[in-house]
């Protein structure tokens, strides 16, 4: 059985999200609320050429929003393609509830 496209982009996009441990707390904290960029240097301690990284790798995967206010940029996690992943998880899931009785035969 071949692994399905819809498998392998929720791969993708798990990995997007959460490869990385700052990524997945930049994921966190914008799920909380919108930050700059200069928030996220100050609550995570990382360097901000590391910050503006990830966030590029999440604004390139769609998961993150950004907003212009003024000389400032706000980023907002959005929460549709992580309806979408949630909705590849919970099939997933389910697919392994039923894996048990399912066993190919060896050869």
């Amino acid at each position: 059985m071949l692994i399905s496209t819809a498998v392998d982009e929720t791969a993708a996009l798990a990995v997007k999200l959460f490869g990385d441990p700052l990524r997945a707390e930049i994921v966190g904290l914008l799920a909380a609320e919108q930050l700059c960029t200069c928030h996220l240097v100050d609550i995570t301690g990382a360097r901000q050429p590391t910050v503006s990284h990830h966030l590029r790798v999440l604004r390139d995967a769609d998961l993150v929003e950004a907003i212009p206010d003024g000389r400032f940029t706000y980023y907002r996690l959005r929460p549709e393609p992580l309806a979408t992943l949630a909705g590849h998880v919970r099939r997933l899931a389910a697919d392994a509830v039923a894996a048990p009785r399912h066993r190919r035969p060896c050869a």
